[in-house]
């Protein structure tokens, strides 16, 4: 009797190790699947932590991480914007296991074995804010196209200088060389730039993610061009600086700034007139459906070839092939800009 319990109870116990074995397996594109009752660890990369725009984008990631209750996020990044130290983030990541890394890139190529390397661990990786090359990721994340960025801020410097006819040297200070965000825009700003034959593009300044080199910059700018009109600050440390630059410089009304940068960091700027328009996204939703987005791929809800996804608080966002799309651009003037807090 005692035996022929003793092989029931063996039985049973194989039973609950096959089950339990079970939990996870794979959907055939090297992607776990997983029960609804498994965690998704996502950790969420910036170019750098520690300034107003990318700390605003982790409060939306951690909004969407506190409805989703299947998903722990880690939220983490190097102090200065450094795609070396983000490579050595992404490889210690892949050594600690985690489900999905979504990467602001600040170099593509520099970044490319790492998250190759995570790719072949299983891990799921996506972009966000600024790509990497399309076969080191499997979708990004994209606030706006580069187009609407770029052309956008060129229609608002030209209308903020009078119109069509706006006339004066204009120059632009972005961040690092190799942003391939900042990169694109340029060349959709030069593009754009010329529907304004009166508005002269003198100089591109690459401070770094520094507002002080940026103000530095700016400085510079100022003395060596009279005839400067307008500077655009294409990252959210390079337009505050420009504009106190400007400031500083006495040249309030004279030079106006326009570019890329939180409401809560340019309202000061707008309220005193160095900045007539400050031009960007909800960097809050950015970084809300970026962690939607992540938990959905690697669950298998979202797929390559779908065209549509729904983030929650946010509803259905248009996918361009491997694109997932926030939205339009926003702008942000003296009449709204109390109206939004980030």
């Amino acid at each position: 009797m005692n035996k022929w319990f003793s092989s029931i109870g063996l039985f049973v116990a194989c039973l609950l190790v096959i089950g339990c074995g079970g939990r996870e397996s794979d959907r055939g594109d090297g992607t776990p699947e997983n029960s609804n009752d498994d965690k998704i660890t996502i950790a969420l990369l910036p170019k750098l932590k520690g300034i107003a725009y990318f700390t605003s984008c982790a409060e939306g990631a951690q909004q969407a991480a506190d409805e989703l209750d299947n998903v722990e996020l880690i939220y983490n990044g190097p102090t200065t914007a450094s795609a070396d130290k983000q490579a050595q983030m992404i490889d210690k990541w892949r050594l600690q296991g985690v489900d999905v890394i979504a990467v602001a890139a600040n170099d593509p190529a520099v970044l490319s074995e790492s998250l190759k390397k995570a790719q072949d661990a299983g891990i799921t990786v996506i972009t966000w804010d600024a790509d990497a090359q399309a076969e080191d990721r499997s979708f990004f994340v994209n606030q706006a196209t580069a187009e609407a960025i770029g052309s956008g801020m060129v229609d608002t410097m030209a209308n903020d200088l009078g119109g069509p006819d706006a006339a004066g040297d204009v120059a632009i200070i972005s961040a690092t060389a190799t942003a391939a965000n900042q990169n694109e825009w340029m060349k959709h700003m030069k593009t754009r730039l010329a529907s304004y034959p009166n508005l002269n593009l003198v100089a591109t300044k690459f401070p770094g993610e520094d507002q002080n080199a940026a103000f530095q910059d700016s400085q510079d700018l100022i003395k060596k061009y009279p005839n400067l009109k307008g500077i655009f600050g294409i990252s959210s440390v390079s337009f505050p600086g420009a504009a106190e630059a400007v400031k500083q410089a006495g040249k309030t009304g004279e030079i106006l700034v326009t570019g890329l940068s939180t409401p809560n960091d340019m309202q000061p700027y707008v309220k005193g007139g160095e900045v007539k328009t400050v031009v960007l996204w909800n960097t809050q939703d950015l970084g809300y459906l970026t962690v939607y987005a992540a938990a959905a791929i690697r669950s298998g809800e979202l797929k390559q070839g779908a065209t549509e996804f729904t983030a929650g608080r946010l509803g259905k966002k248009l996918i361009s092939g491997d694109q997932i799309m926030l939205g339009d651009i926003l702008l942000f003037t003296k009449e709204n800009i109390d109206q939004f807090d980030f």
